[in-house]
């Protein structure tokens, strides 16, 4: 059987669901298709199942791209500002978090709903728990194999995503599909995931498992000032997602402990007017008392400040303001919240998202090489990316 539309959309994620919905409102026929039996997985389980579903400090400076640029059209022609007028009008109600990071109230399955209905209403058909067999090119239209079963269409929108959480489907099809057309894919790696280390710093690790505290984090030039949390697996938190987009296999990077204290005046302030005080209990005014503790057994500091010679505070105080430490690897993608890399962007037109090479051949969301930070800029990128191609497609 051979059915004919104008649009195709794989993947009924975030950025596939957005597409649809504008393709839609401009009354073409559009048949979403992805392989998964629940519809928008990925923003069902977001933000502890509240969905962070954007950020009121939205810009191209939070994504990473080997063409800085690319993302600006895209988040200037659908906002954080527009999606919020879209929850608004379903009566969605969300709150702040921190650092602009918006979330709903109730539930992620809200976010879900509200695109299904927006779909419903402009005519656009899902089907799920379905799997594309082939996708070929005849003439000016893409035919997409479904068993035995044909869907011809103008346009073929790939919203696949990438490689992060393949527990709930999570494959390299987006990419198999750019490489069919030879379309340029970048390189891969898991982002904002936990990093891991060898043997000495994970004992340190699940010692102090479960422990956080705000840290600076560094990398290549690039530093992020927010939570941190040791794991029995390594280290975790916010800075060290967010870190862990610009870090590299053989990258060290330094974390702070203390990053709002130069800890060396500190102590020696506190040696003039608290001679007698216990180095233990004045790192331990500072940070978390175990990581104190452990930080000064670790040095072999005890006893009174006044006893310590200040060659050694200052040591010790450099080991903490600026921890320096090598990772051995990530939890990688069964962890990582999204994949940097994937489709280049120069392959694609940053005002419509198609193909150059391929017309009507459309690549949006985390398939494309352009990865948020932590906090809301990945289901931007999705809204923002998928309402563009459904102008064009």
């Amino acid at each position: 059987m051979v059915s004919n539309y104008d649009v195709i959309i794989i993947g009924a994620g975030a950025a596939g669901l957005m597409a649809a919905i504008q393709a839609g409102k401009r009354g073409r026929r559009v048949l979403v298709i992805d392989h998964s039996k629940k519809i928008g997985e990925k923003i069902r389980i977001s933000g502890g199942g509240r969905c962070n579903f954007t950020n009121l400090n939205c810009n191209a400076s939070k994504f990473i791209s080997k063409n800085p640029k690319f993302s600006i059209s895209a988040l200037k022609r659908f906002s954080h500002i527009d999606f919020i007028n879209l929850i608004k009008k379903y009566n969605i109600k969300y709150h702040e978090k921190k650092l602009g990071q918006l979330f709903c109230d109730g539930s992620a399955k809200q976010i879900i709903d509200m695109l299904l209905m927006e779909c419903d209403q402009n005519n656009v058909i899902i089907r799920s728990n379905t799997i594309v067999n082939d996708i070929k090119k005849e003439g000016k239209r893409y035919l997409v194999s479904i068993n035995e079963n044909k869907h011809i269409s103008e346009s073929l929108i790939i919203a696949t995503g990438g490689l992060s959480i393949p527990k709930i489907g999570a494959s390299s099809f987006g990419y198999d599909v750019a490489k069919k057309f030879d379309i340029n894919v970048i390189d891969t790696y898991p982002a904002l995931v936990p990093l891991t280390f060898g043997d000495k710093l994970l004992s340190m690790c699940k010692e102090l498992s479960g422990l956080s505290l705000e840290s600076r984090i560094s990398c290549n030039k690039i530093n992020f000032d927010e939570g941190m949390l040791f794991t029995h697996r390594g280290l975790s938190g916010p800075s060290i997602l967010q870190i862990s987009s610009y870090w590299k296999l053989n990258d060290v990077i330094e974390i702070n402990l203390s990053p709002t204290i130069d800890l060396f005046n500190f102590l020696t302030h506190k040696k003039a007017s608290s001679p007698k005080a216990n180095i233990n209990n004045l790192i331990s005014e500072i940070m978390p008392k175990r990581l104190a503790l452990t930080l000064c057994a670790d040095n072999n500091l005890n006893g009174n400040i006044s006893e310590i010679p200040d060659n050694l505070l200052k040591k010790f105080s450099n080991s903490i303001n600026g921890w320096t430490i090598k990772p051995t690897g990530s939890e990688g993608y069964r962890t990582a919240e999204v994949t940097r890399g994937g489709v280049d962007t120069n392959e694609l037109s940053s005002k419509t998202m198609m193909s150059k090479e391929h017309p009507g051949l459309f690549f949006i969301g985390e398939v494309v090489d352009v990865t948020g930070h932590l906090g809301g800029y990945n289901f931007q990128w999705a809204w923002s990316s998928g309402y563009v191609a459904g102008q064009f497609a």
